[in-house]
């Protein structure tokens, strides 16, 4: 078999770690690295080893045991494999190498008998307690085989409530044998780029309880499931969508799927729902219709974040916030995959996930074990350039290759020449009240005009932002959203005499809360009358401080 230098460095590492006696060992590969193909070379290599041995490949979805068997006999036709699913309909029981569901044969170890290696994919899944049916369905095959020998592989070597897999009392691993970086392997060519954006719809949960260290399921999306606020999304996926070719949207609850859904045809986009009660002939539908060009966009309700695999998603929307970084990077990676004619994929966060767990491509064990308890922490910062957002320590933005440290760090003295009353700028606590606003033209020397708006608020002071309408690029983009959000038509102005004109088509933020992005940017939340919000993200020179 031909495998990829990480693959074969993997499975070195785990035979090393055999050869150490070291335990029970963790792969960790992302998704889209091949952690199927990376299974069925573990399976015959192991096989030429010992021709007696028995295997079993463990996981947790029909699709994933379904997948993972047609790797293996892909590669190896003649291999001794059989499956044992009900939801499959298949008892191959007495098969050497065995791929199996854990809701199958958690309690059937008589019935399939002795093993001597345990493979279990998406291995993150597995509960600590040993009174579970993966705790039960081990302690049974090592009552027949004391030597046995158990092996995971995950994307995601980490579980919220526990925190890493292979740390802690009860822990099912001893240690990573291996980890292949995100960033690394994009690299090389083998998994698609990444481009996170922060959208202008901020999705706000700060009044959301929180349970076993996430978001209260029902409080989240009665939170986020808002006629206007889904709207405002949908726009904006169909503004970044239009030239991508398949959309998967993670939702808050299956009234929220079911809503982005019905936002997503009103723009005229062919869309479904998946869901955990979407009845199996549907749901395979829905995915052969998705995989085949026939629908735009998924939304979808936990279902879709592990063992769903389309390669052609280039665009992702984070409508669901969430404390896990485990769940965070298994959204995300539903886009990693290479495609014929897929050039890269967009991560739209509505949800702030990407500023709270970091840029996947710098997710590892160790940075998501350190998040825990520190969450309000803000991770990545917007380029310049294009909006993208990056690591905090990146010097140079890998979607525009501009170098964020190189910029200017605060304003012109030019722009602050006229400025008489304190200027509202770095972080200022809380919302704060606008009364009014004033709109003028200001003339930038060897570039286009610019709209200069200041909002006022109490005891003098005001916030000034440069609204770039007759550039072109990224600074036209973030001028319409802008314009859009404060009530503007679809069709912002080309010109600032045009926007002038139509000033009164806007209306005055009620609020406004800054927030640090820190040295060079700053995020400036708006609160209009209704209770709306949205955010705006741009740098310290745009704010004339």
């Amino acid at each position: 078999m031909d495998l990829r230098p990480y693959q074969r460095a993997s499975l070195d590492a785990l035979y090393a770690s055999w050869e150490a006696a070291a335990g029970d060992g963790l792969i960790v590969l992302p998704t889209g690295a091949g952690k199927a193909f990376v299974i069925a070379a573990l399976v015959r290599e192991v096989l030429a080893r010992t021709a007696d041995c028995r295997v079993i490949v463990v996981t947790h979805t029909r699709e994933l045991i379904a997948q993972n068997y047609r790797e293996l006999v892909a590669t190896w036709p003649e291999a001794p494999a059989g499956i044992y699913s009900a939801g499959i309909g298949r008892r191959d029981a007495s098969a050497q190498v065995l791929f199996c569901g854990i809701q199958s044969v958690w309690n059937r170890t008589q019935e399939i008998g002795a093993f001597d290696l345990v493979v279990v994919d998406e291995a993150h899944l597995i509960p600590r307690s040993a009174e579970t049916r993966y705790g039960r369905f081990l302690a049974a095959l090592r009552e027949t085989r004391p030597a046995l020998r158990v092996v995971g592989l995950t994307a995601t070597p980490y579980r919220l409530d526990s925190g890493r897999l292979d740390e802690g009392k009860g822990r099912l691993f001893e240690r990573i044998v291996y980890e292949a970086n995100v960033g690394d392997l994009i690299h090389q060519g083998y998994l698609a780029p990444l481009i996170s954006k922060a959208t202008t719809t901020a999705l706000d949960v700060s009044g959301v309880g929180k349970r076993g260290g996430d978001y209260i399921p029902s409080a989240l999306e009665a939170a986020v499931n808002q006629d206007w606020i889904t709207r405002a999304a949908v726009e904006e996926m169909v503004g970044y969508g239009r030239e991508r070719r398949a959309w998967l949207a993670f939702c808050a609850g299956l009234a929220h799927a079911v809503a982005v859904r019905d936002a997503v045809r009103a723009e005229g986009y062919p869309c479904e729902t998946i869901s955990g009660e979407s009845p199996k002939r549907e749901r395979d539908r829905i995915v052969r219709d998705f995989r085949e060009g026939r629908l735009r966009c998924l939304t979808s309700v936990d279902v879709l974040s592990t063992g769903f695999n389309v390669p052609r998603v280039d665009l992702i929307a984070l409508l669901r916030p969430t404390q896990s970084t485990g769940l965070y990077v298994q959204q995300v990676g539903r886009a990693l995959r290479t495609a014929p004619g897929k050039r890269d994929a967009l991560i739209l966060d509505y949800a702030g996930l990407v500023r709270m767990h970091g840029p996947v491509d710098i997710v590892t064990a160790r940075t998501a074990a350190a998040i825990r308890g520190r969450e309000d922490e803000v991770r990545a910062k917007p380029c310049p350039g294009c909006g993208a957002l990056i690591a905090l320590n990146a010097s140079t933005c890998e979607s525009c290759w501009i170098e964020p440290d190189d910029e200017p760090a605060g304003p012109s003295h030019e722009a602050a020449a006229d400025d008489e009353n304190p200027i509202l700028s770095g972080e200022a606590p809380g919302w704060i009240a606008i009364s009014d606003w004033s709109w003028r033209r200001r003339a930038r020397r060897g570039e286009a005009d610019s709209l200069d708006v200041t909002f006022h608020a109490g005891g003098g002071l005001r916030h000034r932002v440069e609204i770039c309408l007759e550039d072109a690029g990224y600074p036209r983009e973030r001028a319409v959203n802008w314009w859009r959000h404060l009530g503007g038509a679809r069709d912002a102005p080309m010109t600032v005499v045009e926007a002038l004109e139509q000033q009164g088509d806007l209306t005055c933020p009620d609020a406004i809360r800054i927030r640090a992005n820190g040295r060079l940017s700053q995020s400036v939340d708006y609160r209009l009358a209704d209770g709306r919000t949205f955010v705006d993200t741009r740098r310290l020179s745009e704010q004339y401080a």
